[in-house]
């Protein structure tokens, strides 16, 4: 990613950073928050955590008009720190979790697609991290509960 154009969103979520790997990471989780809108959800996701690894989320539209598979290699895993992956299409993409006292910086930075505007992409990544947010951080009330 030295030389290329990236684009970088950032959620500070309000949950450790074991919690927020582990949601990151773990399907069952992945299902719940993998999508930037309400009308799109994520049916299906894989993931082998490790170095060499592959991972695929199937992410479609709820009226079933257009899905698509967003799918990769891991090329670098540090747990609870760092996620480096590439892209079926080749693109790279770092994700960071920092400790922020009982919070966790997660920070995306990935190289963009051709097709649609940079904006565009910033704000469609955002808005899944968004999500991620609010899911990981609504789970504490959930268990709190319990």
């Amino acid at each position: 990613m030295e030389n290329k154009p990236t684009i970088t969103v950032e959620a500070l979520v309000d949950a450790s950073v074991d919690k927020t790997w582990m949601y990151w990471t773990e399907p069952q989780h992945i299902k719940k928050w993998n999508n930037a809108s309400d009308d799109w959800h994520t049916p299906h996701a894989e993931n082998d955590l490790r170095v060499g690894g592959k991972f695929s989320s199937r992410m479609e539209a709820r009226d079933q008009s257009f899905g698509f598979d967003f799918a990769g290699t891991y090329d670098q895993v540090k747990v609870n720190e760092l996620i480096e992956y590439t892209m079926g299409d080749g693109r790279k993409v770092q994700v960071t979790f920092s400790r922020q006292g009982d919070k966790t910086l997660v920070s995306e930075r990935f190289e963009p697609e051709t097709t649609n505007s940079l904006e565009m992409q910033q704000q469609g990544w955002q808005a899944i991290l968004n999500n991620f947010k609010k899911y990981t951080e609504n789970r504490d009330s959930e268990s709190a509960v319990l």
